[in-house]
Order: structure tokens, then C-alpha cells, then sequence
């Protein structure tokens, strides 16, 4: 399971290249994955890992070293002129919708800032017809990548597996899986962060960032079969003590908008894994006290009754879950921080400066850039960390991978 954030993403990229690079030499053998689950992002990284996996270990460092390269003026051009037209740009969202009203249909939907750079970036970073013949060789079982439609807030499930057919397999009318041949008008859909990054039109339906309803797809992998999930989120776990020496300086933090729209963004792209994790969790609980109470039919007991009305059984699921060590929005601060001002040739770089005022003895924070921060200043240390936390976790993540 992969998640969105963005820039943040680069830390997804470290902790694959542990998984695909490091951890077979302790297993002697490759990690095998049979489901790729991805939003924003983490769509498109599910979408490499699927488009290389005949490929050998070395697309783990590929991966890497594509994140390390970008650079912020080339991968976000943002000019001063540009800065300023932005109330424009927010003023003309009108006439939009009258273009809309009159029957246009543009590829891209408004977004505050130019993601073509982006865009070509990721149609040249992945070798997209590989995905399909890595499934139809049974080296991927299923890719399944989660996108918002706009117009009517459900969440649309694209899954590319080898007989391109998928049963509605879930009551809830706001998930909406569909048989396709992914493409990277389907990544990019899914990887379109509200306001900043314009919508994405797949055939007649406008979609936005995946994130939005479902950060963390848990539940299309369980439906495709899945026993065992890996998680990797891009939010260091909640601590109390953490948290609480942070309140303090936050206070003041409040009447920025910069601050206030990273955590946001926060709340609608990250928070969501912790209570879909916390439901999973919930259900194991409910079935292992059932089996306890009732004996070990239990659960075949259920199922027995269940398959009457649903087209997959319950069952008990493990999991494991790979976090960051350290707040990525502090981490994009430190950097920030660290730069001279002569330095920025960025213009979004020299305005996160200003907005980024610290005291004495204060963290500087920085969510908001933490998701914008498309630079090896920045990446490559998220990279590394994410490469660290996943060696860190190497005897869970071999229990993980190794089969009775």
C-alpha cells in the first residue's frame, strides 16, 4: 500500500529500494508482491514497481536516482510574473465553468500551479507498457490505483490485473472499482492535488488526487485477495509527548495561510491511514475473540453465511507498517532553513521563506513545501531516511515476507 504527499514521496522511493535491493540478501531471494496498491504519488510509484519488476534489483536505485535528480525551477517552473497572476487565475475560475456549461472538455481542470514539467517527467520515468505484460506474465497479480471524480466525490478503483475483469465487490456506492489498462493519464489523475494541481480528464470524467477518499487503499487489496499488507505511509506516527511540545509554538503559527492550508492537506491526504488501519485492526480482534468464544469454526462458521450476500470471505489480515522516523514537514524546514536566500532561484522557494518565521530555540516547519518540494536538497535526505527506517525494520520485514 503506498500513499500520497506529493514530494513526499521520495520517501516511498528509499524504503522500495530497501525492499527490492537489500532485503533479498537476507531472504535469498527476490521480495515478491502480488498486489500494488497506490494513491497520488504512490500511484505512480505502484505503477513502476509494476512496469519494472522483469527488470533486476538495480530499478530500486533507478528509482532513487530519479527523485535525486529533480530540480525544483525545472520540475515546478514558477516565475515571478507567475506568483501574481495567481488572484487572476482564482478570479477566472468563472469562466471556466461557463466553458464547461458550453460543452468544452479540456484535457486539464485549473490548478494553481504549471504541472507540465511533472507530468513529462513521469510519462518518461516509467516504461508503461511493461505494466501489462509483467501482469499477463504473473509477475504482478493486480495494480490497483485510486482516483477522485470530481463531480461526484466517489472514488473510482482502476485495476489493471490479467483478465481485466472485476466484480463489484463492495456494497458501499461511493467505491467504484473498474478493468483497465492503466495508463499515465491514470497516475496523474490520481496524483492531482486539490487547487494546486489541475484535475485530470479520463475519458468524459474529470478525477483529482486519490487521497481525497482513500490515501491508504486497504480495502481494494483485500478485496483482490490480499492476506498480508505493507504499508508504507509518509507521516511520522502521532506522539503524544511530540505533539504536545509542539502545541506551544504552533499557536502562533495559526494566522498564516501557508501553516494552516499544510495542515490541511494533512488532514485530507495523511490522516486517513491510521483509522483505516485502526478498522482492519478492529476486525482481526473481532474474529480472533470470536474463535476464542465459539471455537475454531468459528470463522468458517460465518463465512458459510456471509458468502451468501458478499463475493469475498472474512478473514484475519497482517499487517505491517513502515513510518517515517522524523516529521517530514520539519525536515522540509530544516532545509529550507538551511539554504542561503541568494541561493532560491525559485520564486515558491523565496515566498516559503517569508512565510516560514522562526524564534529562538524554535523547529522550523514547513508541511505545505514538504509536499511541493520537487528538489534533491530536500528529496535525497527523504530518501535516505526512508532507506534507513525500512533496514530498521529488516527482522520484521523478513518475518514479513518469508512464508510458512
Amino acid at each position: 500500500m503506498l500513499s500520497g504527499g506529493g514530494a513526499r514521496g521520495a520517501y516511498e522511493a528509499g524504503v522500495a529500494r530497501y525492499l527490492i535491493e537489500e532485503l533479498p540478501r537476507r531472504l535469498g531471494h527476490p521480495v515478491r508482491i502480488d498486489i500494488l496498491c497506490g494513491t497520488s504519488v504512490g500511484a505512480i510509484h505502484a505503477c513502476y514497481l509494476a512496469a519494472t519488476a522483469h527488470q533486476d534489483a538495480t530499478r530500486g536505485a533507478r528509482l532513487v536516482d530519479l527523485w535525486k535528480s529533480m530540480k525544483l525551477e525545472e520540475v515546478l517552473p514558477l516565475s515571478a510574473r507567475d506568483l501574481f497572476r495567481i488572484p487572476r487565475r482564482l478570479l477566472g475560475l468563472r469562466r471556466i465553468a461557463e466553458a464547461l456549461r458550453s460543452g468544452e472538455t479540456p484535457a486539464r481542470l485549473y490548478g494553481l500551479l504549471n504541472t507540465q514539467a511533472l507530468e513529462r517527467f513521469v510519462v518518461q520515468a516509467v516504461p508503461w507498457n511493461h505494466i501489462r505484460s509483467n501482469v499477463r506474465a504473473g509477475r504482478i497479480e493486480a495494480v490497483c490505483i485510486a482516483a477522485t471524480q470530481i463531480a461526484t466525490g466517489r472514488v473510482s478503483i482502476f485495476i489493471e490485473n490479467r483478465d481485466r475483469l472485476v466484480a463489484r465487490w463492495t456494497r458501499d456506492p461511493n467505491i467504484e472499482p473498474r478493468a483497465t489498462r492503466l495508463s499515465p493519464l491514470h497516475a496523474l489523475a490520481s496524483a492531482s492535488i486539490p487547487m494546486l494541481f489541475p484535475a485530470v480528464r479520463i475519458g468524459s470524467t474529470y478525477y483529482a488526487d486519490g487521497g481525497l477518499r482513500l490515501n491508504t487503499p486497504i480495502a481494494p487489496a483485500l478485496r483482490m485477495g490480499a492476506d498480508r499488507v505493507l504499508v508504507i505511509g509518509l507521516r511520522q506516527e502521532p506522539r503524544q509527548a511530540h505533539e504536545a511540545a509542539l502545541a506551544e509554538q504552533r499557536v502562533e503559527d495559526y494566522a498564516n495561510p501557508v501553516y494552516l492550508f499544510g495542515k490541511v492537506l494533512n488532514a485530507l491526504l495523511l490522516d486517513p491511514i491510521d483509522a483505516d488501519l485502526a478498522r482492519m485492526r478492529l476486525m482481526n480482534e473481532i474474529l480472533e475473540d470470536g474463535e476464542e468464544a465459539y471455537g475454531s469454526e468459528f470463522l468458517d462458521r460465518i463465512n458459510a453465511v456471509a458468502k451468501r450476500g458478499r463475493s469475498s470471505p472474512f478473514k484475519k489480515i497482517d499487517d505491517l507498517v513502515v513510518r517515517p522516523s522524523a516529521d517530514l514537514g520539519q525536515l522540509a524546514g530544516q532545509v529550507l532553513d538551511n539554504m542561503r536566500k541568494d541561493e532560491m532561484t525559485s520564486p515558491l522557494l523565496r515566498l516559503a521563506a517569508r512565510s516560514l518565521s522562526v524564534g529562538p530555540g524554535r523547529t522550523p516547519e514547513s508541511d505545505l513545501l514538504s509536499y511541493l518540494l520537487f528538489d534533491g536538497s530536500f528529496l535525497a535526505p527523504l530518501t535516505e531516511l526512508g532507506y534507513a527506517d525500512a533496514r530498521a525494520r529488516e527482522e520484521e520485514l523478513a518475518a514479513f515476507f518469508s512464508d510458512p
